[in-house]
C-alpha cells in the first residue's frame, strides 16, 4: 500500500469499507431501517446572545475529540462562539451562560451563520452537518486531528484546512489532494499527557506488571489476529490485558472470557490511562504515545506486521518490544489548543 490513505477523497467508499469491517452491526442497522424509518438526530446547540462568528462541532464525548475541539474553546471568544454537541454534553464553565437548545441536526444550517467552523472531520453525523453549514455559507472548515492516522482513516473534507499533529501526519493525510491547506499545530492529547512531567513522573524503578492496551474494536486488522497477538504477548510477558472501552460487544466479551480462562488478568478498573504507572505495550494505540509522553516505558508489538503498520510505527517514533522504550513525543513551543484557537480566529478576520 502506498503512502497515504486507502480512500484519500471518497467518504462514501470509506463508509462502505468501515461497514464491511462490522458486518453484524451493519446488518442489524439495515434490519432496523427496513422495519421503521430512521429517527431524526437531535443535538444541543449552545449559542451566545449575539450571532456567533465561530461554530465548534463536538462530535463525540471521548478524550481525543475533547482535546482536539473542546480544549481550544478556552482560548476562543465565548461571546462569538457557538457549539453543536451531543444532547446533554456539558461545556466548559466559561460557556455555561450560552443559550442551550435541543434541535434536530438537519435544522442546524438554518440556525447558525458562522464565519468559520471547527470540527474533527465530516464522517460523523454532527461533523457532516457542520461541514454542510460551512459549504452552504462558503466559509472555512477547519479539521483538528484527534488521533493517530492509519491508511484507513476517513478522508478530509473538500477544501478543508487541516490542523495537523505533525508535518509527517499532514503529508500522509493530504497525499493525493491539492485542495487541502495545512497548519501543523501539534497534539493537544499528547501535550496534556506530558504536562507537568518531572522526576516524580519518571519511569518507576520497580515497574508494575506490563499492561497490554487492547484494540479488539479496531477495524484495520482482523479480530482474530488482534486476539491472537494479545494472547501471545500477555502469556509471554505476564501482561495484564486492559480492554479498550469499545470492547463491550458479544464477540469482545467472549474473547475476554477466553483470556481469563488462559490465566490472563483482564483489567476493567477504568483507571485513566495517564494515571497508569505501569509499562505499556499495544499494537498501534495512541496510548503508547500518551504513556511515552508521561515518562512511562511503552512499546508496540505485532507478529508479522503489515507494511502499513511498520510505516505507522516509524512515523510516530514507536519502538518495538525488545528494544529501548518509545521516546516522548516532541512538545511544540505553543500549546496546541491555543494554536488551534489562533488559527481559527485568524480565519474569521
Amino acid at each position: 500500500m502506498g503512502h497515504g490513505l486507502k480512500h484519500p477523497g471518497d467518504l462514501v467508499a470509506w463508509r462502505r469499507w468501515h461497514e464491511s469491517r462490522h458486518p453484524v452491526r451493519g446488518a442489524a442497522r439495515s434490519a432496523r431501517s427496513r422495519l421503521r424509518p430512521p429517527a431524526a438526530t437531535y443535538v444541543d446547540l449552545l449559542a451566545p446572545d449575539a450571532g456567533a462568528d465561530i461554530l465548534v462541532a463536538v462530535e463525540a464525548t471521548h478524550a481525543s475529540v475533547d482535546r482536539a475541539v473542546v480544549a481550544p474553546l478556552a482560548h476562543l471568544p465565548g461571546d462569538l462562539t457557538a457549539i453543536v454537541a451531543p444532547v446533554g454534553w456539558q461545556p466548559p464553565s466559561s460557556y455555561a451562560g450560552h443559550t442551550r437548545r435541543t434541535v434536530a441536526l438537519a435544522e442546524l444550517p438554518a440556525l447558525v451563520e458562522p464565519r468559520a467552523v471547527l470540527a474533527a472531520g465530516h464522517y460523523t453525523e454532527i461533523g457532516a452537518a457542520a461541514f454542510d453549514v460551512a459549504e452552504d455559507l462558503g466559509v472555512p472548515f477547519l479539521v483538528s486531528q484527534h488521533g493517530a492516522l492509519t491508511p484507513f482513516a476517513p478522508p478530509l473534507p473538500r477544501a478543508a484546512h487541516l490542523l495537523a499533529w505533525s508535518d509527517a501526519d499532514a503529508a500522509f493525510w493530504t497525499a493525493g489532494r491539492q485542495d487541502v491547506t495545512v497548519t501543523t499545530v501539534g497534539s493537544q492529547l499528547l501535550w496534556v499527557a506530558g504536562k507537568g512531567l518531572d522526576a516524580a513522573h519518571a519511569r518507576p524503578a520497580s515497574p508494575s506488571p506490563l499492561v497490554y492496551l487492547g484494540q479488539g474494536h479496531a477495524a484495520e486488522i482482523s479480530r482474530a489476529r488482534l486476539a491472537h497477538a494479545a494472547l501471545a504477548t500477555c502469556r509471554e510477558h505476564g501482561a495484564v490485558y486492559r480492554p479498550h472501552p469499545s470492547e463491550r460487544d458479544l464477540t469482545s466479551r467472549a474473547v475476554l472470557a477466553t483470556y481469563r480462562r488462559a490465566g490472563i488478568t483482564v483489567d476493567t478498573s477504568a483507571v485513566p490511562l495517564v494515571d497508569l504507572a505501569a509499562p505499556i505495550v499495544s499494537v498501534f494505540s495512541t496510548g503508547v504515545l500518551e504513556a511515552a509522553a508521561r515518562g512511562r516505558d511503552a512499546w508496540v508489538d505485532f507478529p508479522a506486521p503489515p507494511a502499513w503498520l511498520g510505516e505507522f510505527w516509524e512515523r510516530y517514533g514507536m519502538h518495538r518490544s525488545g528494544s529501548t522504550p518509545t521516546p516522548p513525543p516532541l512538545r511544540p513551543l505553543v500549546e496546541p489548543a491555543r494554536r488551534i484557537a489562533e488559527v481559527l480566529r485568524e480565519s474569521v478576520r
